[in-house]
Formats: C-alpha cells, sequence, structure tokens
C-alpha cells in the first residue's frame, strides 16, 4: 500500500484541528524540504487537549496524544501537498513535552508519534532523525508540541 492508503486506513478517531492562535504556516516547502510548524494536539470537536505529564497525564496518555499530533501533521502535509505518496521520507522530528520537572521519559511519548510515521513509510523512510524534549509549559497548556521536516518526492 502507498503511504497515502496507508493513511486513509488508519483505525484511529481522526483529530480535528482548528484554527492557530499566531502567525505562521502550518508548513513551508523550500526546494524539496518540508518543514512543519509545531503541531498540538486536538480532539475530535476541535479542541486541544490538554494536561502536563506526570502531573494529571500518564506516560502512556500522552504517548497516545503524541500520536495524535503526527495525525495532526499528516493531515497538513495532506492539505499542502496533496498526498503523503508525495512525501518521500521523514527527516527529523522535534517532540516537546510539557512535564514535570522530574520527568524522564520523554522519548517514549514522542515514540507516538514516531511510530505513526513508520506505520506509514516504513522502516527505511519513516524513521528520521529525532530529539525528545521536555518543556515546564507549552502553548494553551498542551501536553505535547511536534514539528517535523520531510522531504519530497
Amino acid at each position: 500500500m502507498s503511504p497515502q492508503e496507508k493513511f486513509n486506513a488508519l483505525p484511529d478517531i481522526m483529530p480535528q484541528p482548528s484554527g492557530s492562535k499566531g502567525i505562521y504556516k502550518s508548513s513551508i516547502a523550500i526546494d524539496k524540504i518540508v518543514y512543519t510548524s509545531g503541531h498540538v494536539p486536538f480532539d475530535t470537536k476541535g479542541d486541544r487537549i490538554k494536561g502536563k505529564v506526570g502531573l494529571n497525564m500518564s506516560t502512556e496518555e500522552a504517548k497516545a496524544v503524541a500520536r495524535n499530533v503526527g495525525l495532526c501533521i499528516l493531515k497538513t502535509l495532506v492539505n499542502d501537498y496533496g498526498s503523503l505518496d508525495n512525501i518521500k521520507r521523514v527527516v527529523k522530528i522535534l517532540g516537546m513535552v510539557n512535564a514535570v520537572p522530574e520527568y524522564a521519559e520523554h522519548p517514549i511519548v514522542i515514540n507516538g508519534c514516531s511510530e505513526l510515521f513508520r506505520e506509514i513509510w516504513g522502516e527505511d523512510f519513516g524513521v528520521g532523525a529525532r530529539s525528545a524534549v521536555g518543556m515546564g509549559s507549552l502553548p494553551d497548556h498542551v501536553p505535547v508540541e511536534i514539528e517535523a521536516i520531510f522531504e519530497l518526492k
């Protein structure tokens, strides 16, 4: 199956991202490199999912939220570039986790997004470089924000 067919076949309940609160583009391409802005999680009504990992959200819940953010990124790619089939590979992911100071499982949380991208493009093209870092806060008290870089075909 192609990346777009894999996306269309996902059993996930799709989030409904709503408008941004800032002045930016959701993605921009320079030559064959696509940079996405930081994406945050949304529920099916378009409301932001909120929480602080280690306080009122578990690692497993936050991992599911990171997958949700990955879905939002994929929706942006489809909207901006027509199809995930036009994306060759994942280059890099930067995952930010809103967590209590003593929290240390940021990479496990961001695996939610990384595993999704691997499902779509496979091991060779769906796994790129990555950073997973903790933050004292994120906009609107969301638990996860992720930005990514992709290569176009």
